[in-house]
């Protein structure tokens, strides 16, 4: 079985490299562009734990693990069509899963056109590559996001989902738009899913999480928007990551009322305050935070709150990892990493 991970060296898809890694017969292709939206020594050192030697990266080659031995990746940016139609052509994949996307609401208002090479080009260009190569099933992230700011929790997929508070929104909304017609159209099976507000060990520093760790240790105050009067329904890693593992493998139905489609929510279910976050936080490190108040920001949305009936009946698996836990394990990580 041939599979491609994208986003290989980011948060999610490092996660789900490494689930991938421990079933037999299986070989995984990673690929990511290594943008430097954040800090790439992070990105570096995940692949690193994967047995990627960053220095032996090169233009146009895979690299092979040194302790995976169906392990590769390859630096490759997925707005480069040429370059992706040939690694398809090379490998012949039978499952995709896609979780490679330029990131962060607040950056996509001041930089959109980013999030148009890569969340919709680059998606545009997946989804062509698996239709021209009969892929048999794509599993993409999509956002909880999409679904702006409603007033009616918990989200469930069936929502109305066409008024987005954000430009990254925008663009998720439109991955799932573009997999339903190509799924439609060629019978592409597609499966989006709806991730909430995903943390743990690796994560991105652009995330609450590791910016309200940082603070803590540093004894920097903490900015907490709209006065910390904020709910999320925080997901630990593990939980997204058994998710998409369980998904995979599940083809999306040719009799359902969307022929080879789906959407999914990925969530804990269990929405947190962020100032409860924040206490869990205090608590585990054993400091306390410095807070400092701030209004509501452009593109935030007051709450999550996933419905996870539908996965569930699904995968018959449903996240279930607690936040005190999870944030035991993040910080853990945390101080190893970071020393």
């Amino acid at each position: 079985m041939n599979i491609l991970i994208t986003g290989a060296a980011g948060f999610i898809g490092f996660h789900v490299v490494k689930r991938f890694l421990l079933q037999k017969n299986v070989e995984i292709t990673g690929i990511d562009n290594i943008s430097h939206y954040y800090d790439v020594g992070l990105k570096y050192d995940r692949l690193k734990e994967c047995g990627i030697n960053k220095n032996l990266i090169l233009p146009d080659h895979i690299t092979q693990s040194s302790d995976y031995s169906d392990y590769g990746f390859q630096q490759l940016d997925l707005s480069d069509y040429h370059s992706l139609d040939k690694l398809f052509s090379k490998k012949q994949f039978d499952y995709v899963i896609h979780v490679a996307a330029q990131a962060g609401v607040r950056y996509s208002i001041e930089n959109p056109s980013v999030y148009v090479q890569s969340n919709i080009v680059g998606f545009a260009n997946i989804l062509e590559c698996c239709r021209k190569y009969k892929i048999k099933h794509l599993v993409y992230a999509s956002s909880s996001s999409v679904y702006g700011m409603r007033n009616e929790i918990p989200y469930r997929e069936n929502d109305n989902v066409d008024y987005p508070v954000s430009f990254y929104a925008a663009t998720k909304k439109s991955n799932e738009l573009m997999a339903h017609s190509y799924s439609h159209l060629y019978g592409l099976p597609t499966t989006g899913l709806r991730l909430f507000t995903v943390y743990g060990p690796w994560g991105r520093p652009d995330m609450a999480p590791m910016i309200f760790a940082k603070s803590i240790f540093e004894e920097k105050s903490i900015k907490l928007y709209n006065n910390g009067d904020m709910l999320r329904d925080f997901t630990y890693i593990n939980d997204i990551v058994e998710s998409i593992f369980k998904v995979v493998y599940k083809i999306p139905s040719e009799t359902n009322n969307h022929p080879f489609y789906q959407i999914f929510n990925v969530g804990n279910s269990c929405p947190v305050n962020l100032l409860d976050f924040v206490k869990t936080l205090e608590k585990t490190i054993g400091k306390k935070a410095i807070l400092d108040m701030q209004p509501m920001q452009p593109g935030d949305v007051k709450e999550t709150y996933a419905d996870i009936s539908h996965l569930e009946s699904f995968i018959n698996y449903k996240p279930n990892t607690s936040l005190e836990k999870g944030i035991s394990d993040f910080i853990a990580w945390y101080k190893e990493y970071f020393k």
